[in-house]
C-alpha cells in the first residue's frame, strides 16, 4: 500500500510516524525509536506482507506487469490509494481532507525522528497535498510518474497511467475484494500491539 493507506491504517500519532518511517530506515535502527513509533513500523510491515499475499492484489498486478514487470506492485500500491481516497465508506471528502492535514501536522511535530531525505519529501508532500489528492486522476498520474522516474531500468514514458485509467473498473473490484480484509488484519495487529503494552 502507499502513503494514504498506511496513514489511514494507523491508530495513533506515533504509529503514523512509524508507518512513514519504515521505508526510510535500516532494520537495525527500528529499536532506537519510542515504542509507539516502533508499533507503526511493525504495522507497516504487517500491512505490506498481507498485501503482497492477497489474491486480489495478485490479480491487480496483472494490469501493470506486462508494462513494468517486477515493479507492478509499486503501481498497484499507488492505484489502491486512489480507491482508498474515494471510498466513502471510510471517510467523506471533508474527512479525508482533515485526515491529510492531521498527518502532515503529526509528522511535522515529530521532526526529531525524521531522516533528512524524508523531511525534504514531506515538504513536497504537504505543499502539493499528496494524501488528499490521491482522489484525483491527476494526483495518481503524478504519483505514477514519480515511481517511473525513481525506478531503475524503467522508461519514464511507459503508459502505466493509461493502463490505470483503462482498467479502473477492474482495479476497483480488486480493491473491493481486498481492502476490507486488510483493514480487519491491521486492526487485529494493532490489538496485539496494545496487549504488548500492558
Amino acid at each position: 500500500m502507499n502513503y494514504l493507506a498506511h496513514s489511514f491504517l494507523s491508530f495513533s500519532d506515533g504509529q503514523i510516524v512509524g508507518q512513514f518511517l519504515e521505508d526510510f530506515i535500516r532494520n537495525r535502527d527500528r529499536y532506537s525509536f519510542p515504542k509507539e513509533i516502533q508499533d507503526g513500523i511493525t504495522l507497516h510491515r504487517a500491512v505490506d506482507t498481507f498485501t503482497d499475499s492477497h489474491p486480489a492484489i495478485h490479480e491487480a498486478k496483472k494490469v501493470f506487469s506486462p508494462l513494468v514487470r517486477l515493479y507492478a506492485g509499486a503501481f498497484v500500491d499507488v492505484a489502491m490509494d486512489y480507491f482508498v481516497a474515494t471510498d466513502l465508506s471510510l471517510h467523506s471528502p471533508a474527512e479525508w481532507k482533515a485526515h491529510s492535514l492531521r498527518v502532515y501536522r503529526v509528522l511535522n511535530e515529530h521532526q526529531e525522528w525524521l531522516p533528512e531525505n524524508f523531511k525534504k519529501m514531506l515538504v513536497k508532500m504537504e505543499e502539493d497535498d499528496w494524501l488528499y489528492n490521491y482522489r484525483e486522476d491527476w494526483g495518481i498520474k503524478f504519483s505514477m510518474r514519480n515511481v517511473l522516474h525513481k525506478a531503475k531500468y524503467l522508461d519514464p514514458d511507459i503508459p502505466v497511467y493509461e493502463a490505470f485509467l483503462k482498467n479502473k473498473p477492474f482495479l476497483q473490484e480488486c480493491y473491493n475484494d481486498f481492502f476490507p480484509d486488510l483493514l480487519a488484519h491491521a486492526k487485529g495487529i494493532n490489538t496485539l500491539l496494545q496487549l504488548d503494552h500492558q
